[in-house]
């Protein structure tokens, strides 16, 4: 009797020694073994039962296979959560890893908050309204919170990881709203204070393409962003930069006006290039012939372009043998025509051209300028002998004197 008294005690002993679980402990729990690969099944300490982890608890991460994120003999703090099923001796509860370290990176987030800190984070996606962003909890960054000006693809920003500071906070509602915005603009005010001390108008200097709209692309001067308008871009035509640049390519720039005031620098990335005129006098001798486009018409010709960023004139006179009123008579805008070069100023960029030169004379024109020559060539020949006579003959062998003939003349303009 005695002896059934003392193991009675023993087991009384143990039982009180075991502790009550409630949903909401934290405890201590042995990984037993791997269920199925969807779940570990642990023993909780000191408590005599078991409990069951899936593996979505067991972390805050992913968990892609369990059995990289735990092994059987493993030792883990866990949540209860909820008890399943209705044995009150040895009934299971389903337990939770990751809420626990959820709750200790809301504690952690709580404490930067209130001491003004920021926090790094990874953004996982890219959805309607804003970024998701991993930060240990779920966080969500508004598109008016991401940076300082308009971005329309949000997809560029996954993957990376940034600095944001805390807006608002609320961990019973798992609620995290952050910012980048006022990171971006603490790093522009210091980046803009350097540079404006230090670039200078004619600087050429390395930039990153940043982003792009219609009439230009802005250029990433390490934290300022520079405007390169559109008609900076090439001595090419360029409808839009989209067409010839790509966001993040690197580009070599010359600096064309810096303004601290309203913190705006204005870029060329066509002026880094060599300039079309160079080497005209090469590209383009005298009496060389070139294929080019007609660009614009005036009343006095027409320009054409033979190299891209260089227009000659074909003057009116010079379009053709026939007579023309206008350019427009017989040329157009964007019309391909082959050019002959006549004059070349490679100070003063110009560059005469023709095309009546590259045709063949008419004949009747050929007949009339002979015409136009022999008499010409007659008329020179009668004035150089007369000239011969008057100058080399006696007085007496011309019947007139110097005097008289001048005389002679005087009358006939008095009369």
């Amino acid at each position: 009797m005695a002896e059934n008294n003392e193991k009675n005690n023993d087991m009384l002993k143990a039982l009180d020694s075991i502790e009550t679980v409630k949903v909401g402990d934290v405890v201590k729990g042995e990984v037993l073994a791997i269920d199925d690969d969807r779940q570990a099944i642990v023993g909780i300490k000191d408590a005599g039962v078991e409990g069951v982890v899936p593996a979505k608890e067991l972390s805050t991460k992913p968990v892609e296979d369990i059995n990289d994120a735990v092994k059987v003999g493993d030792e883990l703090d866990l949540v209860v959560i909820s008890k399943i099923g209705n044995d009150k001796e040895n009934g299971s509860y389903l337990l939770s890893h990751r809420r626990l370290e959820a709750r200790k990176v809301w504690d952690d987030i709580q404490k930067k908050a209130d001491d003004g800190e920021t926090i790094t984070a990874k953004v996982t996606q890219a959805v309607k309204g804003g970024l998701v962003v991993d930060a240990g909890v779920r966080g969500f960054v508004p598109a008016s919170m991401i940076t300082d000006h308009y971005v329309e693809d949000l997809n560029q920003f996954k993957g990376q990881e940034l600095e944001f500071k805390i807006v608002e906070i609320e961990p019973s509602e798992n609620r995290l709203i952050l910012s980048h915005k006022e990171i971006v603009q603490a790093q522009h005010e210091e980046a803009a204070e350097k540079v404006f001390a230090e670039l200078q108008p004619g600087d050429v200097v390395e930039g990153k393409v940043a982003r792009m709209t219609n009439f230009g692309a802005f250029i990433d001067l390490g934290g300022v962003d520079g405007l390169v308008h559109v008609s900076e871009i090439s001595y090419d035509h360029v409808d839009k930069p989209a067409d010839v640049l790509t966001a993040g390519q690197d580009v070599k720039v010359k600096v064309l006006s810096v303004d601290p005031e309203r913190e705006r620098i204005s870029l060329s990335i066509k002026q880094t290039l060599p300039g079309p005129w160079d080497d005209i006098e090469e590209k383009a001798p005298v009496d060389s012939v070139l294929t080019g486009t007609v660009k614009r018409l005036t009343s006095f010709g027409a320009f054409v372009e033979v190299f891209p960023g260089v227009e000659g004139l074909v003057h009116i006179s010079q379009i053709s043998h026939k007579h023309i009123a206008t350019p427009a008579d017989v040329l157009k805008p964007g019309q391909e025509v082959k050019v002959k070069v006549i004059n070349v100023d490679a100070e003063r960029q110009r560059l005469g051209l023709s095309m009546k030169a590259l045709e063949e004379r008419p004949k009747d024109e050929e007949n009339n300028n002979n015409n136009g020559e022999n008499y010409r060539g007659r008329r020179r020949s009668r004035r150089n002998n007369n000239r011969s006579f008057m100058n080399n003959a006696p007085e007496e062998e011309s019947g007139f004197s110097m005097g008289d003939l001048i005389g002679d003349k005087l009358k006939d303009l008095r009369n």
